[in-house]
C-alpha cells in the first residue's frame, strides 16, 4: 500500500470522478457522478472528516461522519486510512471501521463491512491492499490483511489473512489463488459465487 500522495483538491476530485466512471458502466458523465453518486459523496465527506481527525478535531470529525452516514447510508470512521481512486458502488450499508486501512484503486459494493471482532484498543479492523474488489454484502472482520489484487465474493465472511491475487468466497471465506481464467467482475456479480 503506497502512502497517500498529496494532491490538490481539484486534482483529487477529478481523479475520484474518473475512478467512478472507469468502474461503473452505468455512469454517463462526470456531472451525473458528482451530483448523484452517494458513495462518492461519502468518500468526499470522509476526506474532510479525516483531515479534521488528523488535526485533533475529533468531535467535529465524528459529527461530520455521522451526518454523512445519515445522508448517504455509508459510514466511514474518520480515523480510517483510505488510498486514492477508492470507489463505493451504490454505497448503502457500507461500514468502514476506525483502524481500517484501504489501499489505492479499491472498490466496494453495497453492504460491505470492514469491521472489528474485539473491543480491545489497537488495530482491530482490516487492511485491504491495492486493487482489491469486495462484492456486495461481504464482511471482512478483524485485523486481517487482504493482499493486493484480491477479490472477495458477494456475502463472503473473511476472518483470516489472504495473500495477493486471492479469491475469497464462502462462510467462512476460503482463499484460493486467482487464475488467468478468473474474471474479477464475474466473481463479484455472478450468482454461482454468491452464498
Amino acid at each position: 500500500m503506497s502512502p497517500v500522495e498529496r494532491l490538490g483538491v481539484r486534482a483529487r476530485l477529478r481523479e475520484d470522478l474518473a475512478a467512478a466512471k472507469l468502474r461503473d458502466p452505468a455512469a454517463r458523465s462526470a456531472w451525473e457522478i458528482a451530483v448523484l453518486y452517494s458513495g462518492l459523496h461519502a468518500i468526499w465527506s470522509y476526506r474532510l472528516a479525516h483531515t479534521l481527525w488528523t488535526r485533533g478535531w475529533r468531535f467535529p470529525a465524528r459529527a461530520l461522519s455521522q451526518l454523512t452516514r445519515w445522508l448517504t447510508g455509508v459510514e466511514i470512521h474518520p480515523g480510517a486510512v483510505i488510498g486514492r481512486r477508492f470507489f463505493i458502488d451504490h454505497g448503502m450499508g457500507v461500514v468502514i471501521g476506525e483502524t481500517a486501512e484501504v489501499g489505492d484503486d479499491v472498490m466496494l459494493y453495497h453492504g460491505v463491512t470492514l469491521g472489528g471482532r474485539t473491543r480491545e484498543a489497537g488495530k482491530r479492523h482490516p487492511t485491504l491492499g491495492d486493487g482489491v474488489a469486495v462484492g456486495a454484502g461481504a464482511k471482512i472482520l478483524g485485523p486481517v490483511v487482504i493482499g493486493a489484487g484480491s477479490a472477495v465474493g458477494a456475502n463472503a465472511v473473511v476472518t483470516k489473512d489472504a495473500p495477493e491475487d486471492s479469491i475469497l468466497v464462502g462462510v467462512p471465506a476460503k482463499a484460493r489463488r486467482r487464475t488467468d481464467r478468473d474474471d474479477p467482475r464475474a466473481l463479484l456479480t455472478t450468482p454461482e459465487y454468491f452464498i
